[in-house]
């Protein structure tokens, strides 16, 4: 024989959920609030939607700023990639760095022709208490 459903526990209390409307439900509720004109109608209309004016008017502010945003200019062209950027600064890295080592050669050759000038010993010989 099947058991009957138990009737619920009239203790527990259900858990609240917040309450979460889409894009296109905030869109609706907006334009049937911007609709009550009548005295008194648009606090009718969001105590049958358990709504609260302050609602109302973060959902405007968020519809002008997708507004603000929908206007404003596309980039064209292709999208920046972090790893060309890197590499774009490593390459020039090592043009800096190359040009700093032609820099040094450049100096220790002088520097070698002055030691071959003056008869002074170089790097390169090796030393007589050697």
């Amino acid at each position: 024989m099947p058991r009957a459903a138990a009737p619920p526990d009239p203790e527990v209390v259900a858990i609240a959920r917040r309450r979460r409307y889409s894009a296109g439900e905030k869109r609706a509720l907006l334009a049937e609030a911007d609709r009550c004109k009548a005295a008194g109608t648009l606090g009718a209309f969001l105590r049958s939607k358990r709504i609260y004016s302050s609602m109302l008017s973060s959902w405007r502010k968020q519809l002008e700023a997708a507004d603000r945003m929908a206007l404003v200019p596309k980039k064209r062209g292709p999208k920046p990639d972090p790893s060309a950027r890197q590499i774009e600064q490593l390459n020039r890295e090592i043009g800096r760095l190359r040009r700093k080592l032609e820099r040094a050669e450049i100096i220790i050759d002088a520097q070698k022709k002055l030691c071959v000038a003056l008869g002074l010993p170089t790097a390169d010989e090796p030393n007589e208490n050697e």
